[in-house]
């Protein structure tokens, strides 16, 4: 199942790559936290941007079976929470994002290198 869910991660991370999404983190939070696994977080300059990301991250995972849980801050577009049960997806307007410091509050989290992911085009 982990090798099922970090395969998932390396798909959402190239899902915002691909609209453009800045500063692309994954926090590992096995054996930190029974919320996730990981969070996936982002950020973008635009508020529009930040719909575009969700947007695409959920129509390429549900046409492959995959449905979020629970999503939170759509309307507002400033940051936008997509619950998939073992992973979190932030997606945040760049302002934001600085203000509320995620990986700040998780510094305990191991950080996971995106690099070869968004090279390999996984």
């Amino acid at each position: 199942m982990k090798n099922e869910t970090f395969g998932l991660v390396t798909k959402i991370v190239k899902h915002i790559d691909d609209k453009l999404g800045q500063n692309i983190t994954v926090l590992d939070l096995n054996g930190i936290s029974t919320l996730c696994d990981y969070f996936v977080i982002t950020s973008t300059p635009s508020i529009r941007q930040v719909k575009a990301i969700t947007d695409e991250i959920q129509d390429r995972l549900e046409e492959e079976g995959v449905y979020v849980l629970h999503k939170e801050g759509y309307t507002s577009g400033r940051w936008v929470l997509l619950d998939y049960g073992d992973i979190v997806i932030h997606i945040l307007y760049k302002e934001d994002r600085e203000f509320y410091n995620i990986e700040g509050i998780w510094k305990d989290a191991a950080i996971i290198n995106i690099d070869k992911i968004i090279e390999n085009n996984i």
